[in-house]
């Protein structure tokens, strides 16, 4: 069985991250993709985010699908750690094969992680990148042969097609009292605000 690992703060979560899952659920033929909103980010500015119990329902309302599965293991953990939340799945999934998606920023700093070499001997680790973008694509292969090198990784890369949605800019936008249809599911949309979230 292959299962696929998605995780991120997910402030809301949009439609750009649903098309990242798609991709990697697709290019990796995976069986089950685990959505896992994270607790608190490490070294990530949390103004301005929604507490986690709304990320993770907004994680629900958006991705939808027989093979997605929302999991609160890091918020119920009280941590994000990478190679704990790994720990604990290789012991649910022990005789499955585990991949985890990480975007090129992410990928480009994985080595010096807490448990960097765990993480790697756990799990395929898979690289999303945009199309079209040399410079990246350079710095990612670079990567890929020193993590190959370092700590023996499996490592398969993929690229999506470049969207101009971000988390952000949905914060920023619903503050002006903008719409932001088109960026986030319509469920996700009511949801923001019936609630009230990010005013």
């Amino acid at each position: 069985m292959k299962i696929g690992i998605f995780g991120g703060t997910f402030s809301p979560p949009h439609l750009g991250h649903i098309r990242a899952a798609e991709a990697f659920a697709n290019e990796m033929e995976l069986d089950k993709l685990i959505i896992i909103p994270t607790f608190i980010p490490h070294k990530k500015d949390m103004s301005g985010v929604a507490p986690a119990l709304e990320r993770l329902h907004m994680c629900s309302l958006s991705f939808e699908g027989r093979i997605y599965e929302i999991s609160d293991m890091e918020i119920a953990r009280g941590d994000s750690y990478t190679a704990i939340t790994l720990d604990e799945l290789k012991k649910i999934y022990h005789d499955g094969e585990l991949y985890i998606l990480f975007g090129t920023d992410m990928f480009l700093t994985l080595g010096n992680w807490v448990r960097a070499g765990d993480i790697f001997g756990m799990c395929t680790v898979v690289c999303a990148s945009r199309e079209n973008d040399p410079d990246s694509e350079m710095k990612i292969m670079e990567k890929i042969g020193i993590y190959r090198e370092q700590f023996g990784a499996r490592i398969r890369h993929i690229s999506l097609k470049p969207t101009e949605i971000s988390s952000s800019d949905i914060r920023d936008r619903i503050k002006l009292g903008e719409d932001i249809s088109g960026m986030v599911t319509p469920s996700v949309r009511d949801y923001i605000k019936t609630n009230g979230l990010y005013k």
